[in-house]
């Protein structure tokens, strides 16, 4: 049977006529995947019993395949995570928040990830495999099937999850240019971010994709021997070079780019690093985003304090270098990346 969940409309309409079914008969089925997110094909009630047979004879919906393993709900009710196995019995996360301009998903474009960035839990059992298309879509419709029930629809996506979204480029891109369709959630590519460890030849591909996707660069140091130690991609792609393609993006396509930068007590928040980090960024069309560690047990990394955090940051405004402190969600549910998973794999 043929998976049709993440068909384009085009492959949709190529897939139902080789079963004799009329051309807008493509067009029903994909309004109920994507703008109802119904993936029961009984429930598409203007097909006709005889196509949906056909359909059930002839297609999976992902979807519905997807098992939930784990779903946690933060206390402040704004934060939903899951955790997802995939068809193949690989596990993934997905987080939903809800901000005051609505709900954004974050989602995984790898099982694993292979980058071993010393603070981060994703790459603790390293990459296994990428993600569909179909797979990275299903995590959005996971939540828009459920906040669908209440007239609220996801609005943004950050593809911040488990992996490196820039070594699983066609997938991913693919996918968002799926949403960003208006026969899809119609989201603006201008409502759509994605986090790179600085993969200098997947920056340029975008900056030739020519859409406005909003690009984040996980710097965390710019001190050479600190950042190859919390992130061996320095030395493959050292983070001037990931810099100079982030800031070209940046001119190209009119989009302030953001640097992440994870505070880690005694590593790189001194005030010594916030100048250092001040002159990288000195004329450039890229913000800071602070990140204070969510500490991860297996890798023994602690918050600095409340002040040392607040300095940072004065300095960086003093340079005069657009800074914020990233509002935390979901740090009661494990939300940063690939904790729960982890937590899940130890147990097997």
């Amino acid at each position: 049977m043929q998976e049709i969940f993440g068909l384009s409309l085009a492959e949709l309409q190529t897939a139902l006529a080789a079963l004799g079914m009329q051309k807008y008969r493509a067009g029903q089925v994909f309004k109920w995947l994507y703008q109802k997110a119904v993936f029961d094909f009984a429930a598409m009630t203007d097909l006709g019993a005889k196509n949906v047979a056909l359909l059930k004879e002839n297609f999976t919906v992902l979807p519905n395949n997807l098992k939930v393993v784990k779903e946690l709900k933060s206390e402040d009710g704004l934060t939903r995570k899951l955790l997802i196995e995939l068809t193949d019995g690989n596990t993934i996360e997905s987080v939903l928040m809800h901000h005051d301009y609505g709900y954004s998903v974050c989602v995984s474009s790898q099982v694993g990830c292979d980058m071993h960035c010393a603070f981060c839990a994703s790459g603790l059992n390293g990459c296994v495999r990428n993600l569909t298309r179909g797979e990275i879509l299903a995590q959005v419709y996971l939540f828009e099937a459920f906040l669908h029930l209440t007239g609220e629809h996801v609005r943004r996506i950050v593809v911040m999850g488990s992996g490196e979204p820039l070594l699983n480029f066609q997938a991913v891109f693919e996918a968002l240019e799926f949403l960003h369709e208006e026969q899809a959630l119609y989201i603006s590519y201008r409502n759509m971010t994605v986090s790179t460890c600085g993969i200098v030849p997947g920056i340029e591909r975008m900056q030739a994709l020519g859409v406005p996707i909003n690009l984040a660069l996980s710097l965390h140091s710019v001190r050479p021997e600190v950042r190859t130690q919390l992130m061996p991609v320095n030395v493959r792609y050292p983070f001037q070079e990931s810099l100079a393609a982030v800031a070209a993006y940046a001119k190209a396509t009119g989009r302030q780019a953001t640097c992440e930068y994870i505070l880690l007590a005694g590593k790189n928040d001194s005030e010594e690093d916030a100048e250092l980090l001040s002159n990288f960024l000195r004329y450039k069309l890229i913000s800071v985003n602070l990140i204070p560690v969510n500490p991860v047990p297996e890798k023994g990394f602690l918050r600095p304090g409340k002040k040392k955090i607040e300095r940072f940051l004065q300095i960086l405004e003093r340079n005069h270098i657009n800074a914020t402190v990233r509002k935390e969600m979901g740090q009661d549910i494990n939300a940063a990346c690939g904790q729960l998973r982890a937590q899940q794999l130890l147990r097997r």
